[in-house]
């Protein structure tokens, strides 16, 4: 359990927190992802798992999917990691990899954003595969609905056939693993009302948690808003807390 003295400086942290850092990896349009990559020197280093989306255009632009808050919500999330827990990330940026990437199994934890429009190569449900059966953790965020469920559930299949993901609640321990989460109702998004899903090492809940699906939500927006004014205070906390949360987990466990 977390004091309040943490959570104030939570909260303390958040109002400081800028984009400065994440300026060096702003993308320039260019499709050469792997130029902002950091060297492996042994800290957390952010990873985003990058893949072929099933539509790469929105309204205006062209819309990777995985790349939505990218670098920005990494950027703000490896701030307050550094500041408020005894992990010591790499700060001067973060990394994108494929699945199938061997760079991969460097890294303890790996983010893919918008699984509605997840693609796996043959190559990339392999390498995803062994990075999960050899203490790989992943964090599925930013979708929602039922064909966007659907996809993810067809291309996770695919990696793990057997697995089947099972609903949490409170009571699990990556909402305990560093704040002491009170609620699962915060973070209302466009999405509907948000779910949280676990998927374990051979379906069996009192093993290990592999990846935390963050259904109906958007946590990492939050991230990337956080010093706008865009979202409230209170429901950027709390997203933030899930994001450390879930890496003090992957890092223990």
């Amino acid at each position: 359990m977390v004091s309040g003295k943490k959570t104030m400086l939570l909260g303390l942290l958040l109002i400081a927190t800028t984009a400065s850092s994440a300026e060096a990896q702003r993308w320039d349009g260019g499709s050469d992802f792997t130029e902002y990559n950091v060297p492996y020197d042994g800290r957390f280093t952010f990873v985003r798992i990058s893949f072929s989306a099933l539509s790469q255009w929105g309204r205006r632009r062209r819309d990777l999917k995985w790349d939505h808050d990218w670098p920005i919500a990494e950027s703000n999330l490896m701030k307050l990691l550094n500041e408020l827990t005894y992990v010591r990330p790499f700060m001067e940026g973060s990394n994108i990899l494929a699945a199938d990437d061997p760079n991969l199994f460097n890294y303890p934890v790996g983010y893919v954003s918008e699984p509605g429009f997840w693609t796996v190569s043959e190559d990339e449900i392999r390498g995803l595969r062994n990075y999960l059966l050899k203490g790989g953790f992943l964090i599925f965020d930013d979708f929602g609905g039922g064909y966007e469920w659907a996809n993810f559930l067809d291309k996770m299949n695919r990696v793990l056939p057997d697995a089947i993901p099972v609903r949490l609640d409170l009571s699990h321990a990556i909402f305990h693993s560093f704040f002491d989460i009170e609620s699962l109702d915060y973070l209302p998004s466009y999405r509907g009302l948000p779910e949280y899903w676990g998927i374990f090492e051979d379906n069996d809940p009192e093993k290990r948690l592999m990846a935390i699906i963050n259904y109906n939500n958007d946590v990492g927006e939050y991230w990337e808003y956080s010093d706008t004014g865009y979202t409230l205070v209170d429901l950027t906390n709390e997203a933030y807390k899930l994001g450390i949360n879930y890496v003090v987990y992957a890092m223990t466990h």
